[in-house]
């Protein structure tokens, strides 16, 4: 069996009172292609950065390569890439200056890489040549996901990593990381609001609700196998499911079930009376699991 990449266990973490992580219990196994989906507050950024120790969580583990995160070696921090949500990049350097900057810090710089993207993405000429506060949001976008991919990784982090980038920035983004980065059986965690995007790369799902992973799977099983059944209270009342994901009673006595099921199990239900089965895209299964 393969050692796990990332392991959390228990973590809680508060701000003001409020808490946003509530005992999350996360693994992931090598080479995953993992979406991390969740509503806008639910505390994505959050778990991020709480798993790369980059935030102090209140009580939990988190560990990398089977290191605690609150300790990691330079061994395992260089085979870690991450591009945050919002930029740190250095701004009053050149790009040329940042990343011969981080060049010296990673044994497994690939140069290459750094100037073959550079000059497919725009930032080679006169832009390398500027500060970067000057650049462009996408730009920045560009740069800072070059900056994570330089070292090949073997753990990747991205926290919305398009969301300044435009069409043409998206396509060319996810054509790196399906032809590249994924082909080398790189871990991949990919948190973002744009659900197409995630289609075209993501292999698992993970949903953060409630402050909890409440739901990770294949993302080709879990669209095969997602229904939704609706229908008054009593009638769905008697129905219980191996895999149930969700149960909502609405104030007007229906109800509504979330569930995983075979097909044969949804043909069942159709020809019952009284009930609805819905057969769920992502955009739908996302609404239905972050309620």
């Amino acid at each position: 069996m393969k050692s796990s990449i990332v392991d959390v266990a228990g973590l809680h973490k508060s701000f003001g009172g409020q808490q946003v992580l509530q005992g999350v219990n996360w693994t992931i196994e090598p080479g995953k292609v993992i979406g991390l989906l969740g509503r806008n507050g639910a505390g994505k950024s959050t778990l991020l950065a709480c798993l790369l120790g980059l935030r102090e969580a209140d009580s939990g583990t988190a560990a990398l390569f089977g290191e605690r995160v609150t300790d990691l070696s330079d061994t395992v921090r260089a085979q870690i890439g991450y591009v945050p949500q919002k930029s740190d990049l250095f701004e009053w350097m050149t790009p040329v200056q940042m990343l011969d900057y981080f060049k010296a810090l990673y044994p497994r710089w690939n140069a290459t890489k750094v100037a073959g993207l550079m000059r497919r993405w725009g930032l080679d000429g006169q832009s390398a040549q500027q500060r970067i506060g000057k650049l462009s949001g996408g730009e920045k976008q560009r740069l800072s996901i070059i900056r994570a991919l330089a070292h090949d990784p073997r753990l990747l982090v991205l926290d919305e990593p398009v969301a300044s980038l435009d069409p043409v920035g998206r396509r060319d983004f996810l054509h790196e990381l399906v032809d590249d980065v994924i082909e080398r059986d790189t871990t991949v965690i990919f948190s973002t609001h744009i659900l197409s995007d995630l289609e075209r790369v993501a292999l698992d799902v993970a949903f953060l609700q409630g402050g909890k992973i409440t739901l990770q799977a294949p993302l080709d099983e879990l669209l095969e196998s997602a229904h939704r059944v609706t229908g008054t209270a009593a009638a769905l009342a008697g129905l219980r499911f191996g895999d149930e994901i969700r149960r909502h009673h609405g104030p007007d006595g229906g109800a509504t079930i979330l569930a995983r099921l075979t097909d044969a199990e949804a043909a069942a239900l159709r020809a019952g009376p009284g009930l609805r089965v819905e057969t769920l895209n992502l955009e739908d299964l996302f609404v239905e699991v972050t309620k």
